[in-house]
């Protein structure tokens, strides 16, 4: 025994030194102080564990102390939070710089089975990556997504019928809940021609099966998470969920796939755009792994970005009368909405980007720098995790004045642009591919809501924030609607 705790505190004191000589490259950046190895780390694993408050409001604390370079030690790695539009130009807009590998490898799999493997999220090297994005571009060009209008109409035409079957003016209900249906609607049928019916049917199992994986992509940012009592439960959970939507998409691929080598006709969705490269040897990874980016992340995150915006306006009165003038004289009472419509909207449009700044679904991004760099007279050491975040950014005075208050005329078009500040879909070669379709798809769904009702949100509800892999409303949104006179 005496041997054994020997070794231990061998072992404890070596790992210790290990982390002092760490730190000390770092030692020349500011953050927060290092009293001890885990007394300075206190208040980082306070707010990961209780879960009910934001460590990116810590971070804007610090960003506010020590400037536009933050040092974030994390037991023996350290980290550096770049807010500084120099710095988010020279690390997200130039290729050299890959993302984090010990921050994206974690979501190749997912307790054992296979998430996103190397596809267009995750894969960390520049080539292999631009050949991907080659292929799946055309499938998001702003020239076929034209063609989608239809689809978009349709499934929101089916929302806003339900929301008709409630907009008594007294009725609550959680309008999040059903954003987050009708959005995987869209994304199955112009994705994979699949008919789920989430917002028909509650017993359907996909949108359960998202919200497990969703909350499995939190679970695992803890690396021991799986040891802990009490995880195995939901661990199983999230394996099934996972194997659910990969089963589902194999088959679909696959049926595809032979339809397409049969000459048989097939819907023109996205999927059948990227399989008609006819790359069959390379293609089955690259869109499985599409597959779940697109479920998981385009459905999760235009539904989320729809739920914010609603909880916002339901304090904005002024706002959405502003709206319904523009949506009355662009839409008038027309059912379906056109493409030359959406460039009409423009307020929409400023509302939309501003609820971004605030409530950004995906609050930012990781890279790894292999060399050494200057940004703003600060020396950042070679072999670097950035983390570059548009939450934090989007709510510093220095880029926004009063970055608090939602004010969507900071984006009309003759105001100056927040370059470098405000990059929700990321920024550079590695920006969002389905931007432009998920803000088409939002239009679409605010313009037919505004169209027909008025809405009011339920008193005593927190309107925080909730990480589970995305941000979203931490207590949904409940609201009463009503038809419009």
């Amino acid at each position: 025994m005496l041997l054994l705790l020997s070794l231990c505190l061998l072992a404890f004191g070596l790992y210790c030194c290990y982390v002092a000589a760490t730190h000390a490259k770092y030692d020349h950046i500011p953050g927060a102080p290092r009293e001890s190895f885990i007394l300075g780390h206190l208040p980082i694993i306070w707010r990961i564990f209780k879960r009910n408050e934001l460590i990116q409001d810590l971070f804007i604390q610090w960003a506010e102390e020590y400037g536009p370079i933050v040092r974030i030690n994390a037991f023996h790695r350290v980290s550096l939070l770049i807010l500084s539009p120099e710095g988010v130009k020279e690390f997200l807009m130039m290729p050299q710089y890959p993302k984090d590998p010990k921050t994206y490898s974690s979501l190749y799999t997912m307790f054992g089975m296979r998430f996103l493997g190397n596809g267009l999220v995750t894969d960390l090297n520049h080539d292999h990556w631009h050949k991907q994005r080659r292929i799946m571009d055309p499938a998001f060009s702003r020239t076929y997504l034209i063609g989608l209008m239809e689809t978009f109409n349709e499934k929101a035409e089916e929302l806003m019928e339900k929301l008709e079957e409630k907009a008594d003016g007294e009725t609550e209900f959680d309008i999040m809940s059903m954003m987050s249906r009708v959005t995987l609607d869209v994304i199955a049928k112009v994705a994979f021609g699949m008919e789920i019916n989430a917002l028909h049917n509650d017993q359907t199992p996909f949108p359960h099966a998202v919200t497990m994986v969703m909350k499995g992509m939190r679970e695992i940012r803890v690396s021991f998470v799986k040891y802990m009592p009490g995880k195995q439960k939901l661990i199983k959970e999230i394996q099934e969920s996972v194997r659910l939507l990969r089963r589902a998409g194999k088959k679909c691929i696959e049926q595809r796939r032979e339809a397409i080598q049969n000459g048989e006709e097939a819907p023109q969705d996205i999927l059948t755009q990227i399989l008609k490269g006819r790359r069959f040897n390379i293609l089955f990874q690259i869109v499985i792994c599409f597959n779940k980016f697109s479920i998981f992340l385009g459905h999760e995150t235009t539904s989320n970005q729809l739920s914010f915006t609603i909880m916002e306006l339901g304090r904005q009165p002024e706002i959405v009368e502003r709206l319904q003038a523009e949506v009355d004289e662009v839409i008038g009472a027309k059912r379906d909405i056109d493409y030359e419509d959406l460039g009409k909207l423009e307020y929409l449009s400023q509302v939309l980007k501003e609820s971004l700044r605030l409530y950004p679904p995906v609050p930012g991004t990781v890279r790894w720098t292999a060399k050494e760099n200057v940004i703003e007279g600060v020396r950042i050491p070679a072999n670097t995790s950035l983390f570059f975040s548009t939450y934090i950014m989007g709510r510093l005075e220095k880029f926004f004045k009063d970055p608090l208050t939602f004010n969507p005329d900071r984006f009309r078009k003759d105001t100056p642009k927040p370059y470098f500040t405000y990059f929700p879909f990321s920024l550079g070669p590695r920006s969002c591919i389905g931007q432009i379709f998920a803000q088409m798809e939002a239009k679409v769904v605010m313009a037919k809501l505004l169209q027909r009702f008025e809405f009011q949100l339920v008193p005593g509800q927190s309107f925080e924030i909730a990480d589970t892999g995305t941000f979203r409303p931490k207590d949904g949104v409940t609201c009463r609607l009503k038809p419009r006179n």
